[in-house]
């Protein structure tokens, strides 16, 4: 006979009690909920607190069934949103409309930050740039750098821009480094920074990088880019909390290390014993073998 893992849509109600794989307690029937798309049954508390994180962490990208064996990965419905996060239904609305046009190649932003329309990118021969009109404010720029559309216009390379304002009046995108808005590195959404320090989290796709150089920062975990360079103690805080903040790490680091040479010996004593439970089988298995084969002539004759 084969065992099935359960899933929460096999979930075993006894009279009027079901129990909710999420907070593992057992509900009665009118406290809990069903998903649409997959049936897996939740206590009705415990997916108003997954809906409303997912809105908030999720980017607007598509909510699904927070039950790990679900094999049906049901994507939950707008109404069900509606219901376990109302006060939230208008910002996923609108985080889901910037992830689809994120994630379209032939949409993008129009680069004037007064007006942020979605513009329509056209297929460009061989990926070379093109231009992209705004049908808001008319504005004409670069469908790769994002920069003002020129005859003759070529992308400066791996150019991330920012905002500046030109002649006109309008907020275009420039590199000046201690501009408000900038690119992600990876991702290329648009964030603000109007206080904090200067180590980003990109929510989108959250990659770590420095605000004022754009350098990748996801590996950098004592901070060391800006003990030197062009950055130098422009982190953002005083150089005691980045000193603790090193401290922090190193006694992690340290404190894992000392359980490693803890345990270290412990498995060295129980080794032999192991490899005793193992070999023991084998032995065992060999012996077997070595019978049959001395039987199987005598059998012949």
């Amino acid at each position: 006979m084969t065992s099935s893992i359960p899933t929460p849509a096999d979930t075993v109600t006894q009279g009027s009690v079901a129990f909710c794989t999420l907070c593992l307690s057992s509900y009665p029937l009118a406290a809990t909920s069903k998903l649409h798309a997959c049936d897996c049954v939740f206590c009705t508390s415990c997916l108003q607190q997954y809906v409303q994180l997912a809105v908030r962490e999720g980017g607007g990208a598509p909510i699904t069934c927070p039950a790990m064996p679900c094999l049906k990965n049901g994507i939950l419905l707008d109404s069900e949103i509606t219901d376990f996060a109302p006060d939230q239904v208008q910002l996923y609305q609108r985080l889901r409309f910037e992830h689809g046009v994120h994630h379209d190649p032939s949409k993008t932003w129009c680069p004037v930050l007064e007006c942020q329309s979605v513009c329509t990118i056209k297929p460009s021969p061989e990926g070379r740039p093109m231009s992209v009109p705004c049908p808001t404010c008319c504005t004409v720029f670069c469908s790769q750098c994002r920069g003002p559309w020129q005859d003759g216009h070529t992308c400066p390379e791996r150019q991330l821009l920012t905002s500046v304002t030109n002649p006109e009046g309008s907020v275009l995108l420039s590199s000046d480094p201690d501009a408000p808005v900038k690119q992600c590195p990876m991702c290329r959404v648009y964030i603000e920074r109007n206080q904090g320090c200067a180590q980003m989290l990109c929510k989108s796709c959250k990659h770590t990088f420095c605000w004022y150089c754009l350098q990748n920062l996801d590996g950098d975990i004592f901070l060391r880019h800006y003990d030197k360079g062009p950055c130098r103690n422009k982190l953002g805080h005083s150089r005691a909390s980045v000193m603790w903040n090193r401290t922090q790490v190193v006694g992690i680091l340290v404190g894992v290390s000392v359980i490693v040479l803890v345990t270290s010996p412990l498995l060295l004593l129980a080794s032999p014993c192991i490899m005793c439970c193992v070999c023991k089988p084998c032995q065992g298995s060999k012996k077997k073998k070595k019978k049959n084969e001395l039987s199987q002539p005598d059998s012949t004759v």
